[in-house]
């Protein structure tokens, strides 16, 4: 079975970006905040509705949401190759998971009672509609407007893998309507690694500059390792003259990158090469969302939650709660709820045996809780005291844990996000199993996850998770 990566990036996403011309810049950041409050004060007008109150609320709640579960306008060449079908129900999911969480917001604000349903049912329908007309419009009118405006012409300095793919980004986004005219290599054709672009060279990095002031060159994109030495100095020194704009390429990619982004540390320029999904607004959202989901969950099951202990008990002896030491946020370790369904109780820690099929200490209660994952069901608590998370990386036993950090690298950057109840490896076929290779692709998945995170992936996933559970193999 392939690892399905991949289907991370069902949305191929023009990535914002502040190369972009000013008016694709625009229209990425506002389109869709922009559209869903604009729906709304038309049905409100036509309601004869005033926008304050509730409404003003749903307003700003919608504005401020759309980015992080919108996204950002699909715009790009890409998109429009897509089938609209697809884009078109990836818009009414993501609008649904903006709705839901907006709804909880107003419930328990108290302001529900003041608002018009039939207003809002039309909204909720019709907002998805102008969303999708919005953005097929927006992009017709960003090409033909591009197409009109001068190509921008750009030379990179350094031949490398790095090189390479920058030029294939510039080159298959057309918004950006960018030329790359050539290459500035100080290596000879016979010292370099990487093919195909020997011919394109212009010149060595001390004819650079004025290759850039004769030929009209708008950027220059500097892959080079960023040093202090002679040849770095003279180059930046020399286009002080020049009015290209520049810009640095760090060769990031030999890392394995989680979530890296660029940030201001007390007027110092850091580079977060790995870090945590959920920090600031983020961190927020997936609270609010795994404590709502939670709760909800757990008043939902208490009668199959009350049946279940019930049930333990009558078929074999020992506690109804089964509770093991696993590494959560950071390594750290937590203690893990689930519903007993062995005959033995280990702790996790000093060793651990995994189930396999047909394992005798599997009780025939257990089996079946097993089988329909409601044995996991007490790390709702889990969740509400803050050690775990709806969606995540699995939490697996600390004996587990000192076994495969040492044989798998990168195992525990798994743990820079709290564990969760289900996750991207369990929905793609790699819930069981203690094997080395198994265990590579889980944890695969787990970084995956990570890189991707967004509040509509964890919707995919918990949508997903209820049509795995019920025929899952891998579940005994």
């Amino acid at each position: 079975m392939s690892v399905p990566i991949e289907a991370l990036r069902t949305r191929e996403v023009t990535a914002l970006s502040t190369v972009d011309a000013p008016m694709v810049f625009v229209v990425k950041s506002l389109l869709l905040p922009i559209i869903p409050v604009l729906s709304l004060y038309i049905c409100l007008r036509l309601a004869n509705e005033p926008l304050r109150g509730g409404y003003f609320l749903i307003a700003v709640l919608t504005f401020l949401g759309a980015s992080d579960v919108l996204g950002i306008a699909r715009i790009g060449a890409s998109d429009e190759r897509r089938p609209p079908g697809q884009v078109f129900l990836e818009i009414v999911g993501r609008w649904l998971l903006l709705v839901v969480l907006i709804a909880v917001v107003i419930y328990l604000s108290g302001l529900a009672g003041t608002l018009d349903r039939a207003t809002l049912v039309v909204w909720f329908i019709a907002t998805p509609l102008l969303l999708h007309a919005a953005e097929t419009a927006a992009r017709h009118w960003i090409t033909r407007a591009m197409q009109r405006q001068r190509a921008q012409r750009a030379v990179i300095v350094g031949v490398s893998e790095l090189a390479q793919r920058l030029e294939a980004a510039l080159r298959s986004d057309p918004l950006l309507r960018t030329e790359v005219v050539g290459f500035f290599e100080d290596r000879s054709p016979e010292e370099l690694e990487v093919s195909g672009t020997v011919a394109r060279i212009l010149g060595t990095t001390a004819q650079l500059a004025d290759f850039v002031t004769r030929n009209q060159i708008d950027q220059v994109y500097v892959t080079l390792p960023m040093s202090r030495d002679a040849r770095i100095t003279s180059l930046f020194n020399a286009l002080h003259d020049s009015t290209a704009s520049i810009y640095f390429v760090p060769d990031l990619f030999a890392f394995n990158l989680i979530q890296a982004r660029f940030d201001i540390l007390g007027g110092v320029p850091v580079v977060a090469v790995r870090e945590t999904p959920f920090y600031g607004a983020a961190w927020l959202a997936k609270r609010i969302s795994d404590v709502g989901i939670a709760l909800t969950a757990l008043l939902l099951l208490i009668p199959v939650l009350a049946a279940v202990a019930v049930a333990i008990r009558l078929d074999s002896r020992g506690p109804v709660l089964f509770k093991q030491k696993r590494y959560g946020l950071d390594g750290r370790e937590i203690l893990v709820y689930k519903f007993r369904s062995m005959t033995v109780t280990e702790d996790g820690k000093q060793a651990f045996a995994a189930a396999a099929r047909n394992d005798a200490r599997i009780t025939r209660v257990g089996a079946f809780i097993r089988k329909t994952s409601i044995d996991e069901l007490p790390q709702l608590i889990n969740v509400l005291e803050g050690s775990m998370s709806i969606v995540g990386p699995r939490p697996h036993a600390v004996a587990m844990n000192e076994q495969f950090r040492r044989e798998i690298p990168s195992y525990m950057v798994r743990h820079k996000v709290k564990p969760g109840i289900t996750g991207w490896a369990q929905v793609n076929g790699y819930r069981g199993g203690d094997d080395l290779e198994s265990m590579r692709k889980r944890i695969e998945l787990d970084l995956a996850y990570m890189r991707h995170w967004s509040l509509w992936l964890d919707f995919r996933i918990l949508l997903k998770t209820v049509s795995v559970v019920w025929s899952d193999r891998n579940a005994y």
